[in-house]
């Protein structure tokens, strides 16, 4: 893997664009694009739902269409944003608006040789990002096919860029891996801030008191470990002083088998990524 970064800032160089599907992670895009400037009148979007429509409506001032026609025609890059199982049906609907342009696929699983053949196409990128692009921290890995040129790929950073930060793979497969752990891991964040919030108000504070308290240590954590040279066992061994609480909490978590439990659950998550581009792709 490339090592993380931030990509350029927007420019008005960027082509139209087209987002088939409109839903929470395209609405993350887009949010971003508008806010740095990029007008609506510059994104075309495909989305079967009206609710949806009408949300981008009322939310960006965009007029979305319910079906891909030759409005598509203007686009240089194509953002995917739909679900693995209707991905064929909506590429073989759509390819014929969009022979020219860049692709750019935040589907789970679908393997780019599968959208290279959908599209009649190698002009391919992969996404794998999160939710929290949905407030401008997300994390997202990124795989090009051989034939993407270097101003083909700045094209797709600054397009990713308002959604937080990114990183380029060299190995396809690595998206799996990549899936298993930042792609589905704000789930994993919330699961283990349900237990503590739980686990808070069993002990005698409020939900509101133990919410803040378990999301401002999540947050104020996963900021120290970002600024931090130290690997983050070092940084665990820092707060743990034998015979204290927290030494009694990670004793009981180590005797439980928590840490090869989770383990085993982010190898479950990249088995079912692998088994998204089997089921749905070619």
């Amino acid at each position: 893997m490339t090592a993380t970064s931030t990509a350029p800032e927007h420019s008005n160089a960027l082509p139209a664009l087209a987002f088939i599907g409109g839903g929470n992670m395209a609405s993350a895009i887009i949010g971003g694009l508008i806010r740095q400037g990029v007008p609506p009148t510059q994104i075309e979007v495909v989305e079967p739902w009206a609710e949806a429509r009408a949300a981008l409506l009322q939310q960006f001032g965009i007029t979305a269409q319910e079906q891909a026609g030759a409005q598509l025609q203007r686009a240089g890059l194509v953002v995917w944003a739909v679900k693995p199982q209707t991905f064929q049906e909506a590429a073989l609907q759509t390819r014929a608006h969009t022979a020219q342009a860049l692709h750019l696929s935040v589907a789970a699983g679908i393997r780019s040789s599968s959208i290279a053949q959908w599209l009649n196409s190698e002009s391919v990128v992969r996404a794998m990002p999160n939710t929290p692009a949905l407030i401008g921290q997300g994390m997202t890995a990124l795989y090009a096919r051989p034939a993407v040129s270097s101003g083909q790929r700045a094209l797709v950073e600054q397009v990713i860029a308002p959604t937080g930060q990114q990183m380029w793979v060299q190995d396809e497969t690595q998206l799996d891996a990549v899936t298993a752990l930042s792609g589905s891991g704000p789930a994993y964040v919330f699961y283990f801030l349900e237990a503590m919030v739980q686990a808070g108000t069993e002990m005698g504070l409020s939900p509101e008191q133990a919410h803040q308290l378990a999301v401002g240590t999540f947050v104020g954590a996963s900021e120290l470990a970002r600024r931090s040279d130290e690997a983050p066992a070092v940084l665990r061994q820092r707060v743990t002083s034998k015979g204290g609480t927290t030494y009694a909490a990670l004793q009981s978590l180590e005797q439980d088998g928590v840490a090869d439990k989770f383990i085993h659950a982010l190898h479950a998550a990249e088995h079912r990524a692998r088994e998204l581009g089997d089921e749905f792709g070619r």
